[in-house]
Parts: structure tokens; C-alpha cells; sequence
């Protein structure tokens, strides 16, 4: 493996600690820095890219994300050079960036080079323009280190993936197997589009390398039927394309998960439409479309050979990884959706730390729930009150909004969707005639039913007491009598006025149910 340069803007880098290449490890303190600003550009074949991440770390909002189509691989694998107008457009992009940066207080700025600087003949020379023209040191990573960062990044927002990551840029391929929250093995291979450009002999020839080079990635990395995760640009214009074929109500495509017959079919759709119809349908930039037919070339052949059980897209990829590369194994531990709700709370709500005590009240509601649904309640308990802003006929679409488009990681699309179904029913009784009905579709009837008695519940919850809800009273829930009852404290018998009452038996009727109210003893300290 090719050693790795250390990467920073002005100021230098403190020195490289416990071997972290990076230098510095951001999220160290006790406290882990839960709020830091963490800049990445990813300078590669064919884009580059300037991400600040910010807000929760384990789970961060993109601060600033801008992209710049420079093609600095095109036309490598025939001349073996940098592309010449590439380099200018990145360099511009870069003092950019450079810029930008300082006007935010980010230092280190990190910036990775991939597959176009580090196979090119110029690349070096290019580098150290940068540094001299711009400040920033590019960290020039081989294809074993890519693939290790790509991986990395969707454990970031999938904690629990397990399969293998494919990772498709300009000019490389990288696979990564991961499982338990770790990188295991990991290959290279230069599949990517810009290099399929300059093979001869047409689409017959490029197959038969395809075909050649994913047999022998399949023997090293011993793949057998598993799940396969998509990162890159090209690999996400196509799910976005088997998206609009199926009608799919949910365009994030982050945890977008295709059967390979689907993909199959949508390539096939894809190769028999027009290209510019296509872009205009899904606002892909000319530059990336003209690389999915190459691609699709290669996710064609990817499941022939390798016969996924399953296609899954990340929006995470390298840039992400190297934000998880900063993170101790206590950090990475943590439940990315729940640290960016917990977020969320501390930031938007009116009362934060309510929505634990929430959480606590309406738990006897939820009995014999799976530990994925339990993290869902949580998660909305703890964003239930951070929409309040909103105009009041608006609140419940927007949570809807909120929980399905928000850039969340370890949340699935039924997973969104049920977090912003129960958030809606938060603000609002019913849901008929909602513009957001298509995307109900998603869920299952008990899922549905599900979503509305949680958001009910956080509804009336909510209003028992500004202090807590645990003050003013308990729930308990007889699925076998069908039976809510609630125990009201002395100052929750005073707290239990009309609309309180109201909302009471709202959720004793989502449950189907029949509601009991008792007054309890006043406690002797009071």
C-alpha cells in the first residue's frame, strides 16, 4: 500500500496521533465534540467536491456541499496524463474551495485524491500546484486505502450493513467487504467508465474485460450471493432512473434498496430511451449521464457474476469515511438516527429533554416491540416539538417532510416514512386527503395503524404537562381487556382539562380501545 500524505490547510495539522493519518482525531475529547465543523474535498476522476459536515457527529448535516463536474481523469487511460482542461477547472474549484473554507474557520481542511492524480504520470506535478496555488495538500490515496474510506463512509450512515461495497468513480472501481462495523478485505480495479472509453473493439470487448476482472474480484473477495451497496455518482443516477420507471413515490436515494431483476429491467429501460428525455426527468447533469451507459455496462455483468441477493444505494461514500476516520469506537457505537434526532431536540425544540420523559410516559403503550421499532419511537419522541416554528396548518407536513427527505442515516425508506407518518398524526388527527398519501403505500396497514397511536399518543402526551408528562400521570395498556387506563397525579387531575381529555380518547380510539381515567391518592410529601 502506497503511504499516504498527511492533508491540511493553513494552519498545519497537529502531529499524527495513534497512527491516524489525519493527524489530529476531532471527536477524542470526553465530551466528543458532538458539534464540530469538519470540511472534506474529495478530488476525484471525474468530480470534485467540497462537503462541511456539522451538527451531531455521529450523524452530521451537510453544512455546505458543492460539486464541480471537472473531468480530470478523462481521456487518462489513452494518454496516461491528466486531462488538461480538467486540471484547470479543478484548480479553479480549488482556490475555491480554499477560500471558503478559511471563511467558515475550517482547519484542517481535508482533501483526498483518488484514482485520476495518483495513476496519472502528472499527478505529482498537479499536486504540488495545488498546494503552492491553493494551500491544500492533497492525501493521495491508493486503491486498497479507497476502497477502506468508501466502506467506511457507509458504516457511517448504515451501521449495520454487511456485504460488499462497490464504489464506482471515474476511472476505478473499488470493493470492500464489510460486516460487524468493520472494513474486512478490499480490491481495486480500473472499471471505471473513463477507462471503458478508450477500450477498442466496442461493446463486446468491454464485457469480456468486465467479465474478466469482476471473476477474479469475485475469487479474492469470496464473494457468494450477498447484498451489494452502490456508492458513486453513476450507480445513483441509475437507482434515480429505477425509481422513475417504477414510480416510486420516495426519491432519497440514500438506503434505496432494488431486487437484481428490478435493475436488470431498468438498465434494459434505460439502453431503449433518450438520454436527454432521461436527464430531463431526473435533472442529471449532462456530464454524469454520459457515463451511466458504461456503467450500466458494468452493473450488468456485476450481477451475472456476482448474483446479489440484493442492491442497496449509499449516499455515503469516501467523503463520509473520512469524517468516520475521526471518530473513537465510542462514538462510532452510537445510533446514528438517534444522535441526529437527540440533535435535533437540543437545537429546534421548545423544551429539550422533553422528549425523553416522553418517551418514558408512553412506553407502556408499546409492549413487545422489536428493538428496530423501539429506536423509531424513540427517535420521534425526541423530534416530536422541533417543527413547532412552522405555521400552525403547515406543522404536520412539514415533520412528514422533515423525517423523510432529512439527510438520516440507519433509517430505511418504510423506516422514513413511518417516523414522518407518526409525527404528522403529532400535529394533526387525520391524515385523508393528504398530498403525502402516495408515499403511505410504503408501509404496511399495521405499520400505519402503528405510526397513528404513536403520534396520537406523543399528541396528548405532549399537552398533559409542561414539566412532563410523568407528573401529571401513567398510562397502562391491557391489549387483552383492551383497555387504556391513565392515573392521574393531584396536579395532573387539575392538568386533564377539555382538550387534554380530547386527546386522550383520540388515542384510546386509534388503539381500539376503551379509556379509563383514575384519580390517585395525593402523595404524602405533597
Amino acid at each position: 500500500m502506497a503511504k499516504s500524505k498527511l492533508v491540511a490547510a493553513t494552519p498545519p495539522p497537529e502531529p499524527p496521533q495513534d497512527g491516524n493519518p489525519f493527524g489530529r482525531s476531532l471527536f477524542d475529547d470526553p465530551s466528543a465534540r458532538a458539534l464540530s465543523r469538519f470540511g472534506v474535498v474529495d478530488v476525484g476522476s471525474n468530480s470534485i467536491r467540497m462537503v462541511v459536515f456539522d451538527g451531531a457527529a455521529r450523524s452530521p448535516a451537510y453544512f455546505y456541499n458543492e460539486k464541480l463536474m471537472a473531468g480530470l481523469g478523462k481521456g487518462l487511460a489513452e494518454t496516461g496524463m491528466l486531462n488538461p482542461k480538467g486540471k484547470e477547472r479543478a484548480l479553479v474549484a480549488l482556490k475555491r474551495f480554499a477560500i471558503l473554507a478559511r471563511g467558515m474557520g475550517i482547519s484542517p481542511l481535508t482533501c483526498v485524491a483518488t484514482a485520476a492524480v495518483r495513476d496519472a504520470s502528472d499527478g505529482p506535478a498537479f499536486a504540488d500546484r495545488v498546494e503552492a496555488e491553493t494551500g491544500l495538500k492533497l492525501w493521495v490515496v491508493d486503491g486498497d486505502e479507497e476502497a477502506r474510506l468508501s466502506a467506511q463512509g457507509v458504516l457511517l450512515g448504515w451501521p449495520g450493513a454487511r456485504g460488499i461495497m462497490c464504489d464506482i468513480g471515474g476511472n476505478s472501481m473499488e470493493l470492500a467487504r464489510i460486516a460487524g462495523g468493520k472494513v474486512g478485505k478490499r480490491a481495486s480495479s480500473q472499471l471505471g467508465p473513463f477507462r471503458l472509453q478508450q477500450v477498442e473493439g466496442g461493446v463486446k470487448q468491454r464485457r469480456a474485460i468486465i467479465q474478466r476482472v469482476l471473476k477474479k474480484l469475485k475469487t479474492k473477495l469470496e464473494i457468494e450471493n450477498e447484498r451489494i451497496y452502490l456508492v458513486g455518482g453513476s450507480w445513483r443516477v441509475i437507482a434515480r432512473l429505477d425509481m422513475e420507471r417504477r414510480n416510486y413515490p420516495l426519491t432519497v436515494l440514500h438506503e434505496y434498496r432494488m431486487t437484481p431483476q428490478s435493475a436488470l429491467d431498468t438498465l434494459d429501460w434505460i439502453a431503449t430511451n433518450d438520454p436527454a428525455d432521461l436527464r430531463a426527468r431526473t435533472g442529471t447533469s449532462a456530464e454524469r449521464m454520459g457515463l451511466v451507459p458504461l456503467a450500466s455496462e458494468v452493473l450488468r455483468e456485476i450481477i451475472r457474476i456476482f448474483e446479489p441477493s440484493e442492491i442497496d444505494v449509499s449516499s455515503y461514500g469516501i467523503r463520509e469515511g473520512l469524517l468516520y476516520e475521526q471518530m473513537n469506537e465510542k462514538l462510532r457505537s452510537r445510533d446514528p438516527l438517534i444522535e441526529a434526532a437527540r440533535a435535533a431536540e437540543i437545537t429546534s425544540a421548545r423544551l429539550p429533554g422533553f422528549g425523553k420523559k416522553l418517551y418514558n410516559f408512553l412506553l407502556p403503550i408499546f409492549q413487545d416491540v422489536t428493538e428496530d421499532e423501539t429506536r423509531l419511537i424513540k427517535a420521534a419522541c425526541l423530534l416530536h416539538d422541533t417543527t413547532w416554528r412552522a405555521h400552525p396548518d403547515y406543522r404536520a407536513e412539514v415533520c412528514f417532510d422533515n423525517a423523510t427527505r432529512a439527510n438520516l442515516g440507519g433509517l430505511d425508506h418504510q423506516g422514513r416514512v413511518f417516523l414522518g407518518l407518526a409525527l404528522l398524526h403529532r400535529y394533526k388527527n387525520s391524515r385523508t386527503g393528504s398530498r403525502l398519501e402516495p408515499l403511505f403505500a410504503l408501509l404496511s396497514p399495521e405499520q400505519i395503524q402503528q405510526a397513528e397511536v404513536l403520534g396520537k399518543a406523543m399528541r396528548f402526551g405532549a399537552m398533559l404537562s409542561a414539566s412532563g408528562p410523568e407528573s401529571a400521570g401513567s398510562l397502562k395498556w391491557d391489549p387483552a381487556t383492551r383497555t387504556l387506563e391513565l392515573t392521574l397525579t393531584p396536579m395532573g387531575k387539575d392538568l386533564f382539562g377539555e382538550v387534554t381529555q380530547a386527546r386522550f380518547k383520540s388515542l384510546a380510539s386509534a388503539l381500539n380501545a376503551t379509556p379509563n381515567v383514575i384519580e390517585g391518592e395525593a402523595d404524602a410529601d405533597l
